[in-house]
């Protein structure tokens, strides 16, 4: 029973797969041809940045983390999560395998929220395009406004949320 509440809203689409299928099989097929070609693309990233994160578990110790990252990290940890957000390539759901690692690290929620909001928000890939289509002015408006509105999230959630709630919550 606890696998089917679990797991139930992936049943859920998967019944709705089977049924498409059912009554539009062209369509369907589509479906199904799609479905199976992103899992693909998700593994063929998310891969290599499992091995990464264990690679990182292992390498960075958890003092050296949060004498960066850690309640009284400053200047050095937002430079460091400008830095992993910035290189950073792929989609979002790739870093939160690294933010659950920093957080059980003893990095801050609020950089753990920055790091992501820099993600999505001025990775070098990211940063390029914009500039390249809409300009310097857009690009350091967006950037700007983006960084500093997650960096003051960050203080948010962290002031709303203990690291030990959000892990609790990882491993149920």
């Amino acid at each position: 029973m606890n696998g089917i509440r679990k797991y139930g809203f992936t049943l859920m689409l998967l019944l709705g797969l089977l049924l498409l299928t059912r009554f539009n099989q062209k369509v369907g097929w589509q479906a199904v041809e799609l479905t199976w070609s992103s899992i693909q693309n998700m593994l063929f990233l998310l891969l290599p940045i499992l091995v990464l994160v264990g690679l990182l578990d292992q390498w960075v110790h958890k003092e050296r983390l949060m004498k960066y990252m850690g309640q009284k990290g400053g200047q050095k940890g937002i430079l460091i999560c400008l830095l992993l957000g910035g290189i950073a390539a792929g989609p979002l759901y790739v870093a939160f395998p690294i933010a659950l690692l920093l957080l059980e690290k003893g990095a801050s929620i609020r950089y753990i929220v920055f790091f992501l909001g820099v993600w999505t928000t001025a990775k070098l890939p990211v940063v390029i395009y914009e500039w390249t289509s809409f300009g310097l002015t857009f690009t350091l408006l967006h950037i700007g406004f983006g960084l500093l509105f997650y960096y003051w999230l960050g203080i948010l959630f962290e002031k709303m949320y203990s690291p030990h709630q959000i892990l609790s919550k990882n491993k149920a």
